[in-house]
């Protein structure tokens, strides 16, 4: 991968879950150890590891930008499933190129504590009904499951960790406690279960999709008082000075059918960017299945392009078996190549303006600088995106000058 510079716009940390393990400052060794050209972060409902990311990065000299996922309910498509499978008007969806925590009492800041609110009461609500069902291995939330996070973010992945670690302890004293308990718990021959039980990977899997998801005695179809509407979250992420991002899937849900239309219903909302993974798309072992997914993906692509949203793509790491960065120089993603790499530009350009000069892409003054002419605010964005790492000194005389003046130096830079 020589000519095609690797990236990864879409990292969780340790902070919401990281297969690896990774903190934000451990994403950004390993992606410079690995030759990455720019990275960003995306936890759920929470920018705890922001400082953190953007200290590492610069501290490198590499390109980061910083973001957050949450779930909202979508009304207008309130009736269809979207991109999160079987939980119609559920919607995954997200925010990038933060430049800082909003301050304490701004109205961004709280409905970041509200998503955290609810997000640990779902939480819990989970545990309780698990706990129900399955007394002999019950956790206690505050004691197994949290003590798991850096800073009290837990999900569903740190919950499933919990039970694992506390049927692994009772076992040391019943060496058939973990094999009767998950026999019980998962329900599967034991043929099955000895195979899951020598897989950690599948172990987990297992768990969450058995136990948490559709027909599992801990899960509850959600509804629209489940997540926050839309629109809130909108309107937190503009206020923080960030971009609204759309989050597309795979293209086969009925609320994926018609992606102009669901773009066009985002963006008038103020949604400005789209999340892609591509590497569910493509790197599939059925080959008719992956025809089809590579198709929608190239169509969502086209659509993105035609109406001027930047793309973010990354492999989410959040996932065991997720590659830390997607193959480009693969068949199937080669020719997006150049829309990821503009879509990761931009994205780098709006943290350092969100960062340095308090511009947002989104804000008004992104859109006094260039009117209704979004190719001439994405050109600039993403020369600005693709000017060299500033270095302590010029970090430091970018926050001195104050807002108007940074722009225009970040502005005359990218120009020239």
């Amino acid at each position: 991968m020589q000519d095609l510079h690797p990236i990864n716009m879409h990292m969780h940390t340790h902070f919401s879950f990281n297969a690896l393990g990774l903190s934000p400052s451990a994403l950004v060794k390993e992606a410079v150890a690995r030759g990455l050209y720019a990275a960003a972060i995306c936890d759920f409902d929470v920018l705890d590891g922001l400082k953190e990311f953007y200290a590492a990065g610069d501290e490198a000299g590499f390109r980061v930008a910083a973001g957050l996922e949450t779930r909202v309910f979508f009304s207008e498509y309130a009736g269809d499933e979207i991109n999160s499978p079987g939980e119609p008007g559920v919607y995954y969806f997200m925010g990038m190129g933060f430049g800082r925590v909003p301050d304490a009492d701004s109205p961004a800041a709280k409905t970041l504590a509200q998503l955290r609110r609810r997000a640990s009461q779902r939480n819990q609500a989970l545990v309780e009904r698990i706990n129900q069902a399955y007394p002999e291995m019950a956790v206690d939330y505050v004691s197994d499951v949290l003590p798991l996070t850096p800073s009290g973010n837990a999900t569903e992945r740190h919950i499933v960790s919990a039970y694992i670690l506390k049927v692994r302890a009772a076992a040391k004293h019943d060496p058939d406690f973990e094999r009767t308990t998950w026999g019980k718990a998962l329900g599967l021959p034991q043929d099955k279960l000895a195979a899951v039980l020598r897989d950690e990977v599948a172990l987990q899997n297992t768990i969450r999709s058995k136990l948490m998801k559709a027909g599992g005695v801990g899960y509850v179809q959600p509804d629209y008082a489940t997540f926050p509407p839309l629109e809130t979250v909108i309107a937190m992420i503009l206020d923080a000075g960030a971009i609204p991002m759309a989050a597309w899937l795979d293209g086969l849900s009925s609320g994926e059918r018609d992606m102009a239309t669901q773009l066009e219903c985002l963006r008038a909302k103020g949604v400005a960017a789209l999340n892609i993974v591509p590497d569910r798309s493509w790197n599939i072992a059925d080959p008719e299945k992956r025809k089809i997914k590579i198709e929608k993906m190239y169509d969502v692509v086209n659509v993105a392009n035609r109406m001027q949203l930047p793309i973010n793509a990354g492999t989410e790491l959040n996932s065991f078996g997720q590659p830390f960065v997607d193959d480009f120089e693969s068949e199937a993603l080669r020719p997006l190549w150049p829309d990821f790499m503009r879509g990761a530009n931009i994205m780098i350009g709006q943290a350092r303006l969100a960062r340095f000069a308090g511009v947002s892409y989104c804000d008004p003054a992104a859109q006094s600088a260039f009117g209704p002419d979004t190719t001439a605010r994405n050109d600039c964005f993403e020369r600005i995106g693709r000017l060299p790492c500033p270095g302590a000194a010029e970090r430091a005389r970018l926050l001195e000058m104050g807002r108007e003046r940074a722009f225009a130096a970040l502005m005359d830079s990218a120009r020239r």
